[in-house]
């Protein structure tokens, strides 16, 4: 896919499930034509029943609804609810299901988040349909409206006709519907849709490489799972050295992977050392991912660590704009208000149990990343 960036966009930044979710709602609600939904969680549960409600009724009232999940990140949504899917009309698809197959294509997985509706809106960011969401997990979205909603959708076509990509029975054939416009808007925003298929293709790597080359003024940089590969600690540490004001904003205790947390905070002496500050947020476990350079800014599926950058299909929504980056700098000044910052001097006495867990989870990590 060409990444190309496109003027004339209208983005909003919605921070929390309770923004992002009934903007998500109310778009599928006033579908008149077609929604295309990609997700890579899907569990029994409240919210996915409230997201299979409104699917369900678009599809009722005669809007085409296509729903492709990970075959392996919607392995807990039951066969009843699947079956409640295509009985109304959704046409299910599930992309690259477990099998007895190679290990490596086990472990491709589908870890984009997309919702087009219409050709002329869009949904990205870090959400699922887990019930997670809607109380334990932090998380932030964009509403995408003009010519980069084009962009989002041939994503989406492109992996419905996987050679990976299953259906759910053998009568959900139906063709997608012919692709519209998005408008142009002419008091919109420059901003690109920027993609990676593992170790295949990594183009959203090397974007973000390049930013933090050329940020002249900050980076900051919010993951869920800090165990960046060695390239990007390199150049973290080389742009604080040089003067950028490089934060990091990262869960806290509140995560819902301990060892992946210890395992990164190996890296904190480094890191500290360097003059990059660390944030760990403290209400609830963040899972948002976006990076703000400058006055670029990117949200969207990937964590960059090693695990997703080698293995899964990733998206972030790329923007170009001052304002806008200034809306995403209130909003991390906000988290790192919610934040406890690691000292770099209580940091180098922690102590040994500590250093322990590091070190453990840090072996776990190594074999995990030899085995790519």
């Amino acid at each position: 896919m060409q990444h190309v960036w496109r003027e004339g966009n209208r983005i909003a930044l919605l921070p929390e499930a309770t923004r992002f979710l009934p903007a998500m709602f109310e778009a599928v609600n006033q579908a008149q034509h077609y929604v295309l939904v990609e997700l890579y969680l899907m569990e029994s549960g409240k919210l996915a029943s409230q997201v299979s409600d409104a699917l369900i009724n678009a599809a009722e009232r005669g809007v085409e609804v296509y729903l492709l999940l990970d075959g392996y990140g919607s392995m807990g949504l039951e066969h009843h609810d699947r079956k409640r899917l295509e009985q109304a009309g959704v046409v299910l698809r599930f992309f690259n299901p477990i099998g007895f197959h190679s290990l490596a294509r086990n472990l491709s997985r589908d870890h984009r988040k997309i919702v087009v509706v219409d050709g002329e809106i869009a949904f990205t960011g870090g959400f699922g349909a887990v019930d997670e969401f809607l109380e334990a997990w932090y998380e932030i979205a964009l509403r995408i409206e003009g010519p980069v909603v084009a962009d989002w959708e041939r994503l989406f076509r492109r992996l419905w006709h996987s050679r990976l990509t299953r259906r759910a029975g053998d009568r959900q054939c139906r063709a997608l519907p012919k692709q519209r416009t998005a408008e142009h808007y002419a008091d919109g925003i420059c901003g690109r849709v920027m993609s990676a298929q593992g170790y295949r293709y990594q183009a959203i790597r090397h974007s973000l490489y390049a930013q933090v080359n050329k940020a002249n003024q900050r980076l900051w940089l919010c993951t869920p799972y800090f165990v960046p590969t060695f390239t990007l600690r390199r150049r973290l540490v080389r742009a604080a050295r040089r003067g950028i004001d490089v934060r990091l904003l990262l869960p806290g205790s509140k995560h819902d992977h301990p060892g992946v947390r210890y395992a990164g905070q190996r890296f904190y002496q480094v890191m500290l050392k360097a003059g990059v500050r660390i944030f760990e947020f403290q209400p609830t476990f963040i899972h948002a991912k976006c990076v703000l350079a400058d006055n670029w800014v990117s949200i969207g599926s990937c964590n960059f660590d090693h695990w997703n950058l080698h293995w899964n299909l990733e998206a972030n929504q790329e923007i170009d704009s001052s304002a806008f980056a200034c809306e995403v700098q209130a909003l991390f000044e906000r988290n790192f208000a919610a934040s406890q910052e690691v000292d770099a001097t209580a940091w180098a006495a922690r102590p040994w149990g500590q250093r322990a867990r590091e070190w453990v989870y840090g072996v776990i990590d190594g074999i995990v990343t030899r085995l790519k």
